[in-house]
């Protein structure tokens, strides 16, 4: 009996001694610390929280956006084949589907005033199409229903080809904005111009077609 209350009050001063040692181990490495880091105060109350800057997303142009996305609408593609759309009689006409002849026919006659006229003369290839582009929007913004446009005979081209003739029919077609044209009559360019009818405008309604 009294080895075993011997050997319980030795195990008790070996885990006194550990418990001491690291103790003192512990009182040596925060001393060490304190010299590193040197005197040190505390905060108050209000310095306690730190209010970090959040880093804002970068501004995006709302305008820039919408102008890309328009000029993607805009896009007309050099590609586009328009001789299956193309009225052959007498004279070239176009006519989006489910407008009948006689609007070509009234096109024809001058049933609309003409209101605005593009020459497109001189221009080389990208600066048409997109000086025409400009021109459509912004004539049907304006509400403006028949146009002229120029794009020449070709007589000063080499061959004597008109160079823009079928390049401007194809970019007409592809805006929406343009319901019908015929090749102008003589007095009017002839086989070096079209007349363009345009869609109502939503805020210049105007006559129907």
């Amino acid at each position: 009996m009294r080895q075993a209350v011997a050997d319980a009050a030795a195990r008790e001063a070996e885990a006194q001694k550990i418990r001491q040692e690291k103790e003192r181990r512990q009182r040596a490495e925060q001393a060490v610390f304190l010299q590193a880091v040197g005197p040190v105060r505390a905060l108050s109350a209000s310095h306690r929280r730190v209010e970090h800057e959040r880093e804002l997303p970068l501004p995006i142009a709302a305008q820039r956006t919408l102008d890309e996305q328009a000029v993607l609408r805009e896009s007309l593609s050099d590609e586009f084949d328009v001789t299956t759309l193309l009225d052959v009689d007498d004279a070239m006409s176009f006519r989006r589907p489910g407008i009948g002849t006689d609007v070509t026919r009234k096109l024809r006659s001058g049933h609309w005033s003409l209101q605005a006229q593009l020459d497109l003369h001189g221009l080389r290839r990208d600066e048409a199409r997109e000086t025409l582009a400009n021109f459509i929007r912004e004539a049907h913004r304006q509400g403006l229903r028949c146009l002229r446009v120029v794009h020449g005979k070709g007589l000063g081209s080499p061959g004597k080809t008109p160079v823009l003739k079928a390049k401007v029919q194809a970019w007409l077609i592809q805006k929406n904005e343009v319901l019908a044209f015929v090749q102008a009559k003589a007095s009017e360019g002839g086989a070096g111009a079209l007349v363009v009818l345009l869609q109502p405008s939503p805020k210049h309604p105007g006559p129907r077609a």
